[in-house]
């Protein structure tokens, strides 16, 4: 270990030529430490580019990293784990102080953190989570509660249909199956509606977290459909999609094809970008719960604590909001993604 061995042969050094500590000595002393603390290296790696929140998301973690005076080494898998797992294992090499990144899904990272372990590098699992029988493989999670926001979006149904009998068929665009974020969003959604036979899932498809997806979507079914939005001769009551690029996607297939929502069929979405909040002020979505991408200030935080050898929190959830239809929202200031 390269940066190991450089700080032993410094000591070595002063404890051989110093015939007396000076004032002078502590000074440089406490210069060298100011340096360490302030050459923190992070190797962060993201998921990729696939919507306008993943974008911000990058960029609230690379603003935050140099107004804190981090060194980041950042890497793009491209929606791809075999490059994560590249990029951890080149961040390993590198000897990096800490690592984070987002999973693109929860399996498959026991071995690439055993060797980060190994070589004394804590890890932080931003944003998404992992499943791993050993929970010292990592430092800590920070990022959003998936699951409380399946419940956010079915509590607002279950207001919205209050005293109202049913039946209510609902089409569902799932994100990337395996992900937390989508395996939380759908286990937290069905956790609240799963008792209400009022509202019965008819169709269920993976879009990816991508727009492009959910119009392909849209287009399939519309055509399988004779131009209705409808699954084997039942219309379509309730879409819930679990990202706003996804769902502006779909409702763009929708609008061009004459087919109104807001009305007549509830839009239920997630992430709370600016586009979709613009959709709900237009009555075209009826629902939005945010999925806040802007956590790079206190990941940073949590860097400098793990690289000063303190102790960290093992769960950290970003605060959240949900906006709906009901709600002013004149006031809500630009999203910024």
């Amino acid at each position: 270990m390269q940066k190991i061995f450089f700080s032993i042969s410094v000591s070595f050094i002063l404890l051989a030529t110093a015939v007396f500590v000076s004032c002078t000595g502590k000074k440089q002393a406490s210069a060298a430490e100011e340096e360490h603390h302030n050459n923190i290296i992070l190797g962060f790696s993201q998921i990729g580019a696939e919507s306008a929140w993943r974008t911000y998301n990058t960029k609230s973690m690379q603003d935050a990293a140099a107004a804190a005076g981090i060194q980041l080494l950042y890497a793009n898998a491209e929606q791809k784990q075999e490059n994560q797992i590249k990029a951890i294992r080149s961040f390993i090499v590198y000897q990096v102080d800490v690592i984070a990144f987002v999973p693109i899904v929860q399996d498959g990272w026991d071995n690439v953190l055993r060797e980060a372990k190994e070589a004394h590098i804590p890890v932080i699992i931003c944003d998404r989570k992992i499943k791993t029988a050993d929970k010292s493989l990592y430092a800590c999670y920070i990022g959003t509660d998936s699951i409380e926001e399946g419940r956010n979006a079915a509590r607002f149904l279950e207001k919205k249909y209050a005293g109202k009998e049913g039946p209510y068929n609902i089409l569902e665009i799932r994100g990337t199956d395996g992900s937390s974020a989508s395996d939380g969003r759908t286990q937290g959604f069905r956790e609240i509606l799963g008792n209400d036979k009022r509202f019965s899932i008819i169709y269920s498809e993976s879009g990816d977290f991508i727009r492009s997806r959910g119009k392909e979507i849209a287009e399939t079914i519309l055509s399988a459909n004779g131009n209705r939005l409808a699954i084997k001769g039942k219309s379509v009551d309730i879409i819930v999609s679990g990202n706003d690029g996804m769902t502006l996607g779909f409702l763009e297939v929708l609008h061009k094809r004459g087919i109104s929502t807001g009305r007549n069929v509830t839009v239920v979405t997630f992430d709370a970008q600016q586009e979709a909040i613009d959709e709900l002020r237009a009555g075209e979505i009826n629902c939005v719960v945010e999925c806040n991408p802007n956590i790079g200030p206190q990941v940073m935080e949590l860097v400098k604590e793990l690289a000063a050898g303190e102790t960290i929190p093992r769960l950290t959830h970003v605060k959240e909001s949900v906006f709906t239809e009901n709600d002013d929202l004149s006031n809500l200031p630009p999203r910024g993604y």
